[in-house]
C-alpha cells in the first residue's frame, strides 16, 4: 500500500490498536504505553505516512490558519501600496509564529450570500485577520462578535475575541498643519478620502481641528475629497486649481493622492515647492521617487504588521485582554516642501 494513500486506520491496523490510539500518540497524549507508542511510531516511520491537514486539524483542534479578510464592497485588495507593506511585514510575522495563510473572497460563497463567519468554521481557521474598505458587509461584524479570535487593521472590531490596530488618524492632521504654521505658511488646501469612511472622517476632522487651533482659514474652494487613489488626486488638485487665488501648500490624505496632486501641478506649470508645497500620508515606497520626493506623514507599516500578527496571536492562545492599539504616526520631510 503507498503510503500517499494510508488513513489513520489503516495505521491502527496494522498497530493492532484504534484509530483514537493512534490519533492520541500522534498528538503526544499521555495514557498510552510506552510500547504501544514505539510499536505505532515504527510502522509510521517505515510506511513514511503524513496525515492530512484535515485529520490532523480534526485532531488537534487547531489548523494553524490565519483567514484573511478585504473587508467591504469597496476594498483595498492587492493594489494598494500601503496595505501590501503591512500585509507583507503581517506575513512574516504570523509565518515565523507557525501559521499559513488563506485568503477569502468577499464574492458569494457556494451559491449563498457571502457569510465569512460559515467559512472559517469550514475551514478550521485559527482566527482572521481583516483589513477595512468601504461599506462594510455585516457578516464582517457577525465574525467578530462570534467566539474567533479577530484583528481588525484600520476598523473597529467589537466582540468577546476581536480588537483593531491602527494608526492614530486624529494626529495626522495636526503634524502637517502644525509643520506649516511653524513655516509660515498659512493658506493651504486639502484632499481629504471619502466622507463616509471611517479613517477619512478621522483625518478630516484632524485637519480642520488643527487648522482652527492654529487660527488658519479655511478656504472651501480649497476642499475636496477623494478616494486615497491617484486619480482622484489629480482631479481635485485641478479643482483647486481652477479658483483665482491659488494656496501657499496642499496636504493630500494618502500618498497616491498626492502623487497625482502633483502631476496636476506640473501640467500647470506650477513648480514643487517652490509655488505649492505639497505633503502626502501613509509614507509609500514611490515616495522616495517622485520628483520631488514628497514630505509625507508615515504611518509605521512595519510596526502595523507586527503588531497585527502578535495581537492576533495572543487571541487565539487565549488571552482576551488585548485592547485596541493606535500607533502614532511621524513627519518626513522631504524636498516637496520646505523648511525655513
Amino acid at each position: 500500500m503507498k503510503a500517499m494513500n494510508l488513513t489513520i486506520r489503516d495505521i491502527a491496523r496494522m498497530a493492532g490498536v484504534s484509530p483514537a490510539t493512534v490519533s492520541k500518540i500522534m498528538n503526544n497524549y499521555d495514557g498510552i504505553s510506552e510500547a504501544t507508542r514505539q510499536k505505532v511510531y515504527k510502522i509510521i516511520e517505515d510506511t513514511k505516512y503524513q496525515p492530512t491537514f484535515s485529520a490532523k486539524s480534526l485532531a488537534t483542534k487547531k489548523s494553524n490558519l490565519i483567514g484573511l479578510i478585504y473587508a467591504g464592497k469597496i476594498n483595498v485588495d492587492f493594489k494598494h501600496p500601503f496595505f501590501n507593506e503591512v500585509m507583507n511585514t503581517f506575513k512574516k510575522a504570523v509565518g515565523a509564529l507557525g501559521y499559513d495563510l488563506l485568503l477569502f473572497s468577499n464574492e458569494k460563497f457556494y451559491q449563498g450570500e457571502s457569510k465569512y463567519l460559515e467559512r472559517c468554521r469550514h475551514f478550521h481557521v485559527d482566527g482572521c485577520l481583516i483589513v477595512a474598505g468601504d461599506e462594510i458587509e455585516a457578516a464582517v461584524h457577525e465574525i467578530a462578535k462570534s467566539d474567533i479570535p479577530c484583528i481588525g487593521i484600520d476598523l473597529k472590531l467589537e466582540g468577546p475575541k476581536s480588537s483593531y490596530i491602527m494608526t492614530d488618524n486624529a494626529k495626522i492632521g495636526m503634524k502637517v498643519v502644525e509643520n506649516f504654521y511653524l513655516n509660515k505658511v498659512k493658506k493651504v488646501a486639502y484632499i481629504g478620502g471619502k466622507q463616509d469612511s471611517l479613517i477619512s472622517g478621522i483625518r478630516n476632522k484632524g485637519f480642520m481641528d488643527a487648522m482652527k487651533q492654529f487660527g488658519l482659514p479655511l478656504n472651501e474652494k480649497w476642499i475636496h475629497y477623494g478616494d486615497f487613489f491617484e486619480e482622484s488626486g489629480y482631479h481635485a488638485m485641478k479643482k483647486i486649481l481652477q479658483d483665482d487665488e491659488r494656496p501657499e501648500a496642499v496636504f493630500a490624505a494618502s500618498d497616491m493622492m498626492a502623487l497625482g496632486a502633483l502631476k496636476a501641478m506640473k501640467e500647470h506649470g506650477i513648480k514643487v515647492p517652490e509655488d505649492i508645497q505639497l505633503i502626502g500620508c501613509d509614507d509609500i515606497e514611490s515616495c522616495r521617487y517622485s520628483d520631488p520626493p514628497l514630505t509625507t506623514v508615515k504611518q509605521d507599516k512595519q510596526k502595523l504588521g507586527k503588531l497585527a500578527a502578535y495581537m492576533l496571536d495572543d487571541l487565539i492562545q487565549g488571552n482576551e485582554e488585548i485592547y485596541p492599539v493606535k500607533v502614532d504616526p511621524e513627519l518626513v520631510i522631504r524636498s516637496s516642501s520646505i523648511e525655513r
